[in-house]
């Protein structure tokens, strides 16, 4: 995948110079800290759990250099990807903090002017952006896979000829479908890529047609952690981070 490539290359000389300081695999979410103060989040995929262990190769990253980590970005297993995602987002930590904040998801809406009939195609299931949309009277189409909400094949079929707006779940890069979605999308579909793993690097979707990252950024550190060893979810997450956007456009 071209974007788990530009991902690694992006980060590889940053992740030369810090080692990891504590890695946390939570049910919900995973974190990584590192060396230089930086600190990261991403969803912990797994489909389910067939044994005792989640990780198969028992390898202690902590105290390592970052850029073993960063090496897993390109593995097939979700769960080493899941944890070399946390690290992009704490090597680009202090980027992240100097963003601007959305924390309604207000300029987003604005931008795209989402409103009555706007047509949205999401994926991955956002209550509190359902919420809004419903409010705004848009036009609703959601696939997600772990809910079995949506058929892929009709979904698709919305992207092409159907959809104003794409919000596309950030958990798409660990089971690396991102770049397939965004091969269905018409040129006139506006995206945006959302969620904590959000990586908040514009360059990384170049070749993509992104077009806003929103993310949430950690600020109150020794919170967030607690919330990730609780296996609590972005609702509590939010509340010690702030969500930040980029505009990719």
């Amino acid at each position: 995948m071209k974007l788990n490539t530009r991902l690694y290359d992006l980060f590889a000389a940053r992740a030369e110079e810090v080692n990891i300081e504590l890695l946390c695999l939570g049910l919900g979410y995973t974190a990584v800290t590192t060396s230089d103060g930086g600190i990261g989040l991403s969803y912990t995929y797994f489909d389910r759990k067939s044994a005792c262990s989640l990780v198969r190769n028992g390898y202690d990253y902590e105290s390592r250099p970052a850029i073993e980590l960063l090496a897993m970005i390109n593995n097939a297993d979700t769960i080493e990807r899941s944890m070399a995602l946390a690290l992009i987002n704490a090597l680009n930590y202090e980027k992240s903090l100097s963003l601007p904040q959305d924390p309604n998801n207000e300029i987003v809406f604005e931008k795209f002017k989402v409103g009555r009939g706007t047509k949205v195609a999401m994926v991955g299931f956002f209550g509190p952006l359902v919420k809004i949309l419903e409010t705004k009277k848009a036009l609703l189409e959601v696939i997600d896979d772990f809910r079995g909400i949506g058929s892929k094949k009709l979904f698709y079929q919305k992207l092409s000829n159907w959809a104003d707006v794409l919000l596309l779940t950030s958990t798409s890069l660990l089971n690396n479908t991102t770049e397939d979605i965004l091969d269905h999308v018409s040129k006139n579909v506006k995206t945006v890529l959302l969620g904590p793993s959000t990586p908040m690097v514009a360059e990384a979707f170049k070749h993509l047609p992104v077009h806003i990252l929103a993310g949430t950024v950690p600020v109150e550190k020794e919170q967030v952690l607690k919330a990730v060893r609780h296996g609590l979810g972005t609702r509590f997450i939010h509340k010690f981070s702030k969500k930040s956007y980029l505009d990719c456009s």
